[in-house]
């Protein structure tokens, strides 16, 4: 569908959703137990879906039990005991996390399975994970593939994995869930610098929450052997990349109250609260609830990404709306999302009036007044038309966002809340 977004603010208070990286480990940890756990905050975006999907394909059972609530029955014992899951398929759907996540679990736990995924996830990268399993027992067909779809034979065998730093942390957050099930000791060694380990930092903390030992070293991780999940009654905290979008919104003009969110989160994109600082927005915190003000006229900032890729292409909105050039680096990443989400924001903000400029490794962004009266392509990105919503707000014109029902990967209610708040959002086509 396409929408029509106006120009304006929101005001009031909005609870953001369940965190997606949080939930994501949470049932993973959950279907690999022994016994029942049952996790609160469990959304019905596609992604949610897509890992229900796959760790019932694997052989957990998954019920749900209200909106936002699941009860898990782990596969326990049987995670260590002969194939399980066998001519399983595994419908990722658009999840990137689902995908690299499971890759290694089904393969540890001796899965004949199918793998599957669609719209860009067949084209994102796959390589560094894939060769080491291949180095460990693991066999993929058609005969060398390690793209979408695939099958996958051969149970995986310990031993030392070595994992560039950066690429993916997915890749390794997926060995992290399936080593402990193997017979042997296991290592994992990652080369050159960890990017993004605010979400390594996350896996680490389920994976113990849920009775695993993972020992940090001087160069990875050392995972014992033989080792059992044990079920856990988990309450999933805010999100804070989903928050980053209505706290942008605030910095540049909305009145609005975020709650819902862990002042001691582990999740990296707590940092867009920093961030949005050095821009020259208020922030406040109390009791869970962050509330971002408009102090003044917003200032450039430059902003490194390595650890943060998720939340770039809102705070690029938040550049647009600064004095001055802001720089974002260490952003290559972004290019192997669901879409090129450089090229994307680059051409989005123009399209709006707004100076952009990027090279493989960076976007620069030059604030202005954003103009509007155009029409954006979402790219088939739930990142890309949250983040042109709120550049809308903004502008001084309004902007439709084609393909705008890519929300549903992440955020179902994102154009609701928008709504609720005062915002007007008019569908103009439902295709």
């Amino acid at each position: 569908m396409d929408i029509r977004i106006y120009p304006g603010k929101l005001s009031g208070t909005v609870r953001v959703p369940p965190s997606k990286s949080v939930a994501h480990r949470a049932l993973i940890c959950a279907s690999l137990a022994e016994g029942k756990s049952e996790i609160r905050g469990i959304s019905g975006s596609k992604d949610m879906e897509a890992t229900i999907g796959c760790m019932t394909a694997l052989g957990a059972s998954v019920r749900r039990t209200a909106p936002e609530t699941v009860e898990v029955e782990g596969i326990g014992s049987r995670a260590g005991d002969g194939i399980i899951g066998a001519g399983a398929v595994l419908d990722c759907i658009e999840s990137g996390s689902t995908l690299r996540f499971l890759l290694p679990v089904a393969a540890a736990l001796g899965a004949e399975a199918s793998f599957e995924g669609r719209g860009k996830l067949p084209e994102r990268p796959m390589t560094p994970l894939a060769d080491e399993m291949k180095k460990k027992g693991v066999t993929f067909l058609p005969e060398g593939r390690d793209h979408l779809p695939f099958s996958i034979r051969g149970r995986l065998q310990p031993g030392i994995f070595e994992i560039p730093g950066n690429v993916s942390s997915q890749y390794i957050s997926g060995l992290l869930f399936a080593l402990p099930l193997l017979k042997e000791e296991s290592e994992i060694r990652v080369r050159g610098k960890l990017e993004s380990s605010g979400y390594v930092a996350l896996t680490l903390k389920m994976i113990r929450d849920f009775g695993v030992r993972i020992e940090e070293t001087d160069f990875g991780f050392r995972i014992p052997e033989n080792q059992s999940y044990r079920a856990k009654d988990i309450e999933v905290e805010g999100d804070y990349s989903q928050a980053a979008f209505w706290l942008t919104a605030a910095a540049c003009g909305s009145d609005l109250t975020v709650t819902g969110l862990r002042e001691d989160s582990s999740q990296g994109d707590r940092e867009a609260l920093g961030i949005l600082k050095r821009f020259g927005a208020g922030v406040a915190e109390a009791d869970g609830n962050v509330t971002v003000t408009k102090t003044g006229s917003l200032r450039a900032a430059d902003v490194n990404g390595r650890d943060i890729p998720d939340i770039i292409p809102v705070l690029s909105v938040a550049a647009a709306c600064a004095e001055g050039t802001s720089v974002f680096s260490d952003v290559s990443r972004l290019r192997i999302k669901e879409c090129d989400r450089l090229s994307a924001m680059a051409d989005c903000l123009a399209r709006l009036g707004v100076q952009t400029r990027e090279t493989e490794d960076t976007l620069t962004v030059t604030g202005g007044m954003l103009q509007g009266g155009c029409s954006v392509s979402g790219y088939n990105d739930h990142r890309i038309v949250m983040s042109m919503a709120v550049a809308a707000l903004c502008c001084r014109q309004p902007v439709v966002i084609r393909g705008a029902e890519a929300v549903a990967k992440s955020y179902p209610d994102f154009f609701d809340e928008f709504t609720r708040l005062g915002g007007r959002a008019d569908v103009i086509t439902d295709r």
